[in-house]
């Protein structure tokens, strides 16, 4: 990944971070607001603006030559094995907090998440910051439970000009487009790995490297970034269906005169908005939220998406779309009778 750096707006937006500011950055998977990780009440800033809960932890970055031991109390071989493997990148791992780091960070919890990012604009910026040995804590850059953003502009969008934000550094579209891939590593001797987030380090990448395959969620694993059930929404409310079934949804949806948002992948029509992805993985996760934003302003009744395929390279992008369609159970059904009923 190509970037230019602007070194002086690197540089202020280190020091608006030293001074306690909250900014904005890129990261290859969504845009951060980031404050000082070590510092509780520029943290509290960021769940204030957010209007993020409390009990909600946040991921901390930290440069490709940070000390790992500064904010974990306990780093398992496993936990070296994964950083060797994906830091830079897109894999953030939950370890025992350190007793010197606030439990700002981590909802009140004894566990941290920690993730190195590989944008090129955010290496430079927790590099600048602290002399590369500070932390930002960066939880996505829009306000809580909402579409996550992957251009400067949308952050824009979430916060405008009041002041809230020092500054949003611009590091163009981010190239991954949904959050990392979240493992706990804190409970290795009693549950081994668990995936608490996918993303796009899969499980089966992280069992290739520690030899063991990620668990699922059990109900005393850490509370994560990014796991609540309903998460990453636009305002419009969202519905996924299968292919066959958002054909004739569609066109039930125009003879009701209805107004329709499409997101989609094949070839499909009779929309009042619609954007086609790539029907990939990788480029579905690229172009999604940025597609659900923009559906989202087409004043549509409902944005209908057309569920990807089930397979475990579309894990992370499932993910998404069922926690942004989570409580719109029933809409088309409503849409469709809404006058009948009335």
């Amino acid at each position: 990944m190509s970037q230019d750096i602007d070194i002086t707006a690197i540089e202020a937006a280190a020091r608006a971070l030293e001074g306690g500011n909250l900014v904005a950055f890129p990261t290859e998977t969504v845009y951060g607001l980031g404050a000082d990780a070590e510092n509780p009440a520029a943290v509290a800033a960021i769940y204030a603006a957010k209007g993020r809960p409390q009990d909600h932890p946040v991921i901390v970055h930290l440069a490709p030559e940070a000390d790992i031991a500064h904010w974990a109390a306990e780093i398992p071989p496993e936990a070296h094995a994964l950083a060797n493997a994906f830091w830079p990148g897109p894999l953030t791992m939950i370890l025992k907090r350190a007793p010197n780091i606030p439990d700002a960070v981590s909802g009140g919890q004894d566990t941290v998440g920690l993730r190195c990012p590989a944008h090129p604009v955010a290496i430079a910026l927790l590099r600048a910051f602290k002399g590369g040995q500070g932390g930002v804590a960066a939880p996505s850059a829009n306000k809580f439970g909402h579409v996550s953003p992957t251009l400067a502009q949308h952050v824009r969008d979430e916060f405008g000009a009041d002041g809230t934000v020092a500054t949003v550094l611009d590091g163009g579209a981010s190239q991954v487009g949904i959050e990392s891939t979240i493992v706990d590593l804190s409970r290795l001797a009693t549950h081994g790995p668990v995936l608490l987030r996918p993303g796009h380090v899969s499980a089966e990448a992280i069992a290739a490297v520690i030899d063991q395959i990620p668990a699922a969620p059990d109900v005393a694993a850490p509370r994560a970034s990014g796991t609540l059930e309903s998460h990453y929404a636009p305002h419009t409310p969202v519905a996924m269906q299968d292919t066959a079934t958002l054909v004739r949804t569609l066109e039930q949806m125009a003879a009701a005169g209805r107004k329709v948002a499409l997101i989609h992948y094949s070839d499909l029509w009779n929309a009042h908005a619609s954007e086609r992805l790539p029907a990939t993985p990788e480029g579905f996760a690229h172009a999604l939220y940025a597609a659900l934003r923009a559906m989202d302003g087409q004043g549509a009744d409902v944005i209908l998406v057309e569920a990807p395929p089930q397979d475990g390279a579309w894990l992370g992008v499932n993910d998404r779309l069922r926690r942004a369609a989570h409580g719109s159970t029933g809409i088309v059904h409503g849409l469709l009778n809404r006058d009948a009923e009335v």
